[in-house]
């Protein structure tokens, strides 16, 4: 069974950084898609940032360029979001999941997120 078990997140002030963990299991992180995603309250699932499998060079959402890091740790099979620059907008909970794209990620499930909370 594929899970994925979030972490990291809290209350941060405007401009403050927050690094997030997602652990996976069930599958092996190396050469497999793997993304994340957030959601705001009343909104819907948002991919942020993902590395497609082939290499370690991961994509980003536009809102998050330049401000947003996302690595991983084969060994650990955890992925991690390095989050500086924090602006109220992205307050949202945050998921990891196997895909680039919301659709697929919903197949596999959200698992566990984190909330991330940034305060103005």
């Amino acid at each position: 069974e594929v899970q994925f078990v979030a972490s990291g997140g809290g209350l941060v002030q405007a401009g403050g950084s927050l690094r997030l963990s997602c652990t996976a299991s069930g599958f092996t992180l190396d050469h497999s898609a793997i993304g994340w995603f957030r959601q705001a309250p009343g909104k819907g699932h948002e991919s942020v940032s993902c590395m497609a499998g082939s290499d370690d060079t991961a994509d980003y959402a536009l809102s998050v360029k330049g401000r947003f890091t996302m690595s991983t740790d084969n060994a650990k099979n955890t992925v991690y979001l390095q989050m500086n620059g924090l602006k109220p907008e992205d307050t949202a909970v945050y998921y990891c999941s196997r895909g680039c794209s919301e659709t697929i990620a919903s197949i596999f499930g959200w698992g566990q997120g984190t909330q991330v909370t940034v305060s103005s």
